[in-house]
């Protein structure tokens, strides 16, 4: 019975993860259109989780912070690429297309994976693996609408990819964080190695940031700019980050997974209420491609004998794949 209740609860803390990470998109949407680069809505989305999350985090490693010396490596990494420079990209593609559609590219990320493994390890992946893939790519030519006679924005999809990449990238970083720190307190130190990235890209110009501080377009009508930025930060960051750990610990990174999939539904739930923006048909089925390739593709990995062992982080802290064997972790989030 315990079994159960914590399994059912586990599954209400994921899709609350997925839900509120869902919302990122529309809100950071709303601040773009507003005047705001995408460097400061990353900034300031970072910089304020930061703050809020490091009271607990230094909660936590009261009187062992002596371990914080074996993860100051892994958090840097987490945060200059998982978090500052995966949520930069994603925002430039959401300031160029749809946030549900550059979600959809953002979650190509565990088919690029597939391809880095099976190119690193010269081992063939699973059938069903292969057929996850081709129904993918398949989904991104109908999400892409390449049949139509206006386009997707070809800039807003490389920033999708790029978005994708990063994410692949942390699912090798992630490898490394088991056992290192507690998952609240490496995304703590994530966050606050985000936000420094995002200063110093800043402070040497590469990432221009810039804000205007009257109202903003949001649920069919003006709000002051903190909503957003508010709604952005302790829902969309803190509150989706500790979900997806409570989530994840009690139902497994592998159920998770399929979980953490209902992330484009909501964010195009989300979209369509907040600022009346919802993809065409076509991308749709595109969208509904994708996910079910990315579904072949964790079966694949469910039925495989050897499992590499991953941490139970948040939604945007993504489980590693294992390189020697070329089998593909499960998928926790993506923003």
């Amino acid at each position: 019975m315990l079994s159960a209740n914590r399994s059912a609860s586990g599954l209400v803390f994921a899709l609350l993860s997925a839900a509120t990470f869902g919302v990122s998109g529309p809100l950071g949407k709303s601040l773009l259109e507003a005047g705001w680069t995408p460097g400061a809505v990353v900034g300031g989305r970072v910089g304020l989780a930061a703050l809020v999350m490091a009271v607990p985090a230094a909660w936590m490693m009261r009187g062992q912070w002596a371990r914080l010396r074996g993860g100051v490596a892994l958090m840097a990494a987490y945060g200059a690429i998982a978090i500052a420079l995966c949520q930069f990209f994603y925002f430039n593609a959401v300031a160029r297309m749809s946030p549900p559609v550059a979600l959809m590219l953002e979650y190509l990320a565990p088919i690029i994976l597939v391809g880095w493994a099976w190119l690193r390890t010269r081992h063939r992946p699973g059938t069903l693996t292969i057929l996850g893939t081709v129904t993918a790519m398949l989904g991104l030519v109908l999400v892409l609408d390449l049949m139509s006679a206006q386009h997707v924005d070809p800039v807003g999809v490389l920033w999708g990819v790029a978005a994708a990449i990063c994410l692949a990238v942390y699912f090798v970083l992630s490898a490394k964080s088991d056992g290192v720190l507690p998952p609240l307190v490496t995304v703590a130190g994530g966050m606050v190695s985000g936000a420094l990235t995002i200063a110093v890209l800043a402070l040497v110009g590469l990432l221009p940031l810039g804000a205007t501080f009257g109202n903003v377009e949001l649920l069919g009508g003006e709000v002051s700019w903190v909503v957003p930025l508010a709604g952005i930060t302790l829902v969309a960051a803190v509150l989706a980050y500790t979900f997806g750990i409570v989530g994840t610990q009690r139902l497994g990174s592998k159920v998770a997974s399929f979980v953490s999939l209902t992330e484009v539904l909501f964010s195009v739930i989300a979209s369509w209420i907040m600022i009346g923006d919802i993809p065409g048909p076509v991308q749709f089925v595109g969208g509904a491609l994708i996910v079910a390739g990315v579904v072949m593709v964790r079966m694949d990995e469910l039925r495989a004998p050897a499992v590499a062992a991953v941490p139970d982080s948040a939604p945007e802290a993504l489980p590693a794949a294992d390189l020697a064997t070329g089998s593909l972790p499960a998928v926790n989030r993506p923003a």
